[in-house]
């Protein structure tokens, strides 16, 4: 899950960071957040150049789960017909890390009766232009 050797966060582009990275990654992979003491820290940016979309996500949560479409290989039609190739799509999901249960020095993914589990993740979609 945790990704070694290769810092994300200063890739100039996603596709440069999926082929940076796809030779170690599963299914989906997950990046651990710097921890904070503010409700929400920023967990990702990524901006389209030709279209100027972008997608920031932030989230009170400790990881984001990372999916590439590495495992896409054209046999699944979608909406309109529009077939999904290889690397056509991705998907950011805000959680808790894989395992934390049986990591002490994860944070602690237990609810106790009682007790109340809040989480809150933003998904802004806007314009660089």
């Amino acid at each position: 899950m945790l990704v070694v050797g290769a810092d994300v966060v200063k890739m100039a582009n996603l596709a440069q960071m999926v082929n940076v990275i796809a030779p170690i990654m599963t299914n989906e992979d997950g990046f651990f957040l710097p921890p904070t003491y503010f409700p929400l820290v920023s967990a990702a940016r990524v901006a389209e150049p030709v279209s100027g979309r972008v997608l920031e996500v932030e989230t009170t949560e400790p990881g984001l789960q990372f999916y590439s479409g590495n495992f896409l290989d054209g046999t699944i039609t979608g909406k309109g017909g529009v077939v999904y190739e290889h690397r056509s799509g991705f998907c950011l999901e805000s959680q808790h890390y894989p395992d934390s249960p049986n990591q002490p020095v994860f944070p602690s993914t237990i609810l106790r009766p009682g007790e109340q589990y809040r989480s809150r993740t933003i998904y802004r979609f806007t314009t660089d232009r």
